[in-house]
């Protein structure tokens, strides 16, 4: 069973922080893996498009 309230949620979550949900969830399922446990708030979409922005802005 597939618990779509909880998909819905997340996409949600991202569109409120004006981040592109698609691009966003492939970005963190891809680093997942490989992410310390102890920066998991560095995944968050508020957190995450911090992140981007400053890199964007560094470039």
């Amino acid at each position: 069973m597939i618990a779509i309230p909880g998909n819905v949620r997340v996409i949600e979550t991202a569109k409120m922080n004006d981040v592109d949900p698609q691009a966003w969830l492939a970005d963190v399922l891809a680093r997942l893996a490989d992410h310390p446990v102890n920066r998991v708030a560095d995944l968050l979409p508020w957190n995450w498009k911090a992140t981007r922005q400053s890199k964007a802005a560094a470039a």
